[in-house]
């Protein structure tokens, strides 16, 4: 009995799913526990250096939880995005295969970096609720709301990257640089309250502070972060979305014949 085309990309997805958790953790020692290390070690740098000052600012929010907060939705943002300008070349074998296509390997990879920060995030909340630091996720459905929103704005950027990437094999190493400073205007080291609000409109651009915030809204009691809103970052999702499929689809041809 022939499998339809969905069945057919399911299977796909899944077996790019397979090599890519083969290949990411396969070659480690310590494995899966790799990624664990990673934001857990950032973040305790951080509590390091601003803990001391930020509790001093915010005496009322728990410094990590704030900051796990934003370093995690960031962390997904950019492997999801990095891991897409090398999606082709990785994977230039299989595409031999007619089912298989370049769009598969973004979405077998941004699910993997997905799963891994959610679970990494509940670890890392699950270390600090045991260590005492005060939090409740008092709104999850906002909280799952924005990060799936992220996930789709990351694969939006994601798809656009490949497509450059592919045109110019030169810019792989200028596109993963050229996410950095997003870092430091992401709202992750510092609450967007605590910027005068004639320079809001510097930063709300970003779809980024908003999926921070609202995350800190989602498990922080108290924490009301005007300026903020759920439609503008589904609106801004929907076109950067929209916007990478279509670069996709213009050049999937191209993708397959470099």
């Amino acid at each position: 009995m022939a499998r339809s085309g969905i069945e057919v990309q399911r299977a796909v997805i899944k077996a790019l799913f397979m090599r890519e958790i083969k290949t990411r953790f396969g070659k480690y020692r310590l494995g899966y526990l790799w990624a664990v290390l990673e934001p857990a070690a950032h973040l305790m740098v951080m509590i390091g250096i601003f803990g001391y000052v930020m509790h001093r600012t915010m005496p009322d929010i728990s410094f990590p939880v704030f900051l796990i907060n934003g370093i995690i939705p960031f962390f997904i943002f950019s492997n999801i995005t990095n891991r897409c300008i090398n999606a082709i070349e990785a994977n230039q074998g299989l595409f031999n295969y007619r089912p298989v296509k370049p769009i598969d390997t973004v979405i077998a990879r941004a699910s993997l970096e997905t799963i891994i920060y959610v679970i990494v995030y509940l670890i890392l909340m699950s270390v600090l609720g045991v260590l005492g630091e005060r939090f409740a996720f008092h709104n999850i459905l906002t909280l799952a709301s924005a990060w799936f929103l992220l996930v789709l704005f990351s694969c939006g950027i994601g798809l656009v990257f490949m497509v450059v990437s592919n045109a110019f094999p030169e810019t792989e190493k200028f596109l993963p640089i050229a996410t950095k400073p997003l870092y430091f205007i992401s709202a992750i080291m510092f609450p967007l309250h605590s910027v005068p609000k004639e320079y809001w409109h510097y930063l709300t651009w970003n779809p980024l502070v908003h999926v921070v915030e609202l995350s800190r809204e989602a498990v922080v009691d108290g924490y009301i972060s005007e300026g903020i809103s759920l439609d503008y970052l589904l609106t801004s999702t929907l076109f950067v979305f929209f916007f990478g499929l279509m670069a996709y689809y213009n050049n999937e041809k191209a993708m397959l014949t470099s």
